[in-house]
């Protein structure tokens, strides 16, 4: 997988918003962080430029923003089959209950619907375990039947003993993904990819289909679900198309795509309709011809995502989870990314991997910083702050690729950390503080520009290997891959040359953060107890542990204990950087080749295991900051202006009410039954 393909979830370790181009914060206006909830903050995001487009650029902001908010009960669907119901019923104990909602349990109810909304689902958005509810079962029976089974409608109200177990039987869906080597993949996760499947069987399956001659390999499984007959044992797929499994969504999907290339010009008016076309027929070659037409439009000032993208949701890495993006270029920001891609053939040349596996001729390479002004599906209400697809290898090697880094969302990110007492709490070292406080912004958005525009984009595979080898372990490792690559470059004189950074101090920021992150403060996100199971806090950890222990010799990194606390610190910077292109070197050729049982060996040895010990001070600690490790955001919202029945302009506006966005949401744009 290629996501920050996809995507790179942000570390959100931000202290300062030195650099941004953004506008603030004055005061009387909304606060930046709009709710707080558990282990979550919700921030708002301005979309600044959105006044100054073109009218018809407005208007097709305003149509692919109405694609991208229709798709959002995919996402719960697939996550898990039990999603829908239990956020629909909840909805309506939340709306429709009139007694007492001053209690501890109310409180605990209304928490628990906003982690479901947040995580699009019952399981949390990172971790993905199930989410534990601080009410009752009891509780939940009596506002059910305080509410009345009328306003739940009748099949909802028949629902409600499947509901209660999936909200409080542990043993009930207990985890969304399971990665765990050794176990049956897809028994063992919740999501609903996969209904009656083996792993054994859905490995066979798709293996049958492919042909390996084929120099344009179809991502057989992208979009259905793969469904063994319980009576007849035939194993099928239920593709997701209009007409198809989750048609009714997708129909409006399309209708608005529509009207958004009415108002489109070329090439980006034929690009949308071979993505309606693909829609329509639920044809994976259509969704390639759609992906060569968009990674070759660039110059489009409004872009977008729709689909069925990322595939990390699936233990197998085949099947792609709904999502959407709506954005236009930020012009002044993008000179970095204009460099950085106008060179691209220097930097695949003088990266440190075997010869035999970087590309000969770099193609289509083309890199931005956009401003997004609507997010959907997995893409909301948390995201990544950089794209990079298509994610096909061999679309990526023939026609190339598009990245971009989401400076609003970066902003709104610093704006929300600003002055938490982070750093102060964990980064050891005085010089290392000032590094980050002056150079951390420009070091995360230029190691996330790197990390798309060429991590993902280089390298080649070797003859014969197609890409999926990896198989479970290969979302973690395309993520180390491009991850490396940007650390690597990041420590470089090229970037100085170019002018894209003043000093390499800006490495020295991104190297002490990011060892920091990868060996320590990132397990504030994980509970007690529990291993490492997200792609990029794997990748994280597998990078910054295998170049501890491979620089213990030297010391290039060192753990310190003072006044009884941990600290984790980079004493050779050079050397670490080193030790970055070894490990890209090993990475590329594990990708190359479709080394499996390499990747296994370095995945299971460096990513998975925590230290208990260390793992409770990081909690102990990060706790007593009352930070909460994770952000998502509430969308803007667009209004359009009409006059004589004439679009005449398309006004934005900041909500800052969590719930309410939700329950918007929730009843304008829930178009799929409750089973599906």
């Amino acid at each position: 997988m290629d996501r920050l393909s996809t995507f790179a979830i942000m570390a959100i370790t931000v202290t300062s918003a030195a650099g941004c181009a953004a506008g603030g914060d004055a005061a009387g206006e909304t606060p930046w962080i709009v709710d707080r909830f558990d282990d979550i903050k919700v921030i708002r995001y301005e979309v600044p430029g959105f006044s100054e487009l073109p009218l018809a650029e407005k208007e097709l902001v305003y149509y692919l923003a109405e694609a991208a908010k229709c798709g959002r009960d995919i996402l719960f669907d697939q996550n898990c089959e039990a999603n829908l119901p239990v956020r629909r019923t909840l909805e309506t104990i939340y709306e429709r209950y009139d007694g007492d909602r001053t209690g501890k349990e109310w409180a605990a109810m209304e928490k628990y619907l906003k982690k479901v909304w947040f995580a699009n689902g019952i399981h949390h958005h990172y971790s993905n375990d199930k989410f534990t509810p601080e009410f009752s079962a009891g509780y939940f029976d009596s506002l059910c039947e305080a509410v009345g089974d009328e306003a739940f409608g009748a099949e909802l109200a028949a629902m409600r003993p499947w509901v209660r177990e999936a909200i409080f039987n542990p043993a009930m869906y207990p985890t969304r993904l399971n990665q765990k080597a050794g176990d049956d993949l897809l028994w063992t996760s919740s999501s609903n990819y996969y209904r009656n499947v083996r792993q054994a069987e859905a490995e066979a399956f798709y293996d049958a289909m492919v042909d390996h001659s084929d120099p344009a390999p179809v991502s057989y499984g992208l979009n259905s679900q793969l469904v063994k007959d319980e009576k007849t044992g035939r194993i099928y797929e239920r593709t997701w198309k209009v007409g198809g499994m989750y048609s009714p969504a997708i129909e409006r999907i399309v209708y608005w795509l529509e009207k958004a290339a009415d108002v489109a010009a070329e090439p980006q008016k034929s690009t949308i309709n071979a993505l309606t076309n693909y829609y329509r027929t639920g044809d994976l070659r259509e969704f390639d011809r759609y992906n060569i037409m968009w990674v070759k439009d660039t110059v489009s000032n409004v872009d977008f995502v729709n689909g069925f993208i990322e595939d990390y949701g699936d233990p197998l890495g085949r099947k792609a989870s709904w999502e959407a993006n709506v954005n236009f270029m930020d012009k002044e920001a993008c000179h970095r990314t204009e460099v950085i891609s106008e060179n691209a053939q220097w930097f695949e040349d003088n990266s440190p991997v075997d010869p035999a596996y970087k590309k000969k001729v770099v193609k289509g390479v083309s890199a931005k910083v956009i401003t997004v002004g609507m997010l959907g599906g997995d893409c909301y209400p948390a995201t990544p702050i950089g794209i990079n697809l298509p994610n096909a290898d061999w679309i990526r090697k023939e026609y190339g690729s598009k990245s971009v880094t989401i400076d609003n969302i970066t902003y709104a990110y610093a704006q929300a950390a600003h002055g938490n007492g982070f750093l102060e709490e964990f980064m050891l070292r005085d010089d290392d503080r000032e590094r980050i406080d002056k150079y951390g912004k420009l070091a995360d958005d230029l190691h996330t520009d790197i990390h798309e525009c060429l991590g993902h984009g280089s390298g080649q595979l070797a003859p014969g290997v197609k890409g999926g080898e990896l198989k479970s372990y290969g979302s973690t490792l395309e993520e180390t891959r491009a991850d490396l690559f940007g650390l690597y470059y990041l420590g470089d004189e090229k970037l100085v040359e170019l002018g894209i950074i003043p000093t390499l101090d800006v490495a020295k920021a991104q190297y002490a953060e990011y060892i920091m992150n990868g060996m320590m403060t990132q397990f504030s996100r994980i509970e007690l107890g529990k291993d490492v199971e997200e792609s990029h806090m794997r990748n994280r950890k597998l990078i910054a542990e295998w170049c501890y222990e491979h620089g213990r010799e030297r010391n290039v990194i060192e753990w310190v204990k003072k006044n009884g606390k941990s600290y984790v610190v980079v004493n050779d910077f050079d050397a670490l950087r080193s030790l970055f292109g070894e490990m890209l070197r090993e990475i590329q050729r594990i990708k190359s080749e479709g080394d499996y049982e390499a990747g296994r060996e370095l995945v299971e040895t460096y990513a998975v295991k925590i230290d208990h010990e260390l793992h409770a001070e990081v909690l102990e600690r990060y706790g007593a900051l009352g930070i909460e490790p994770y952000g998502g955001f509430v969308n803007p919202e667009y209004e359009l202006v009409e006059r004589d029945g004439k679009v005449v302009d398309v006004k934005v506006s900041y909500p800052a009410d969590y719930v309410k966005q939700m329950m918007h949401y929730s009843k304008e744009y829930s178009y799929l039954p409750n089973r599906n």
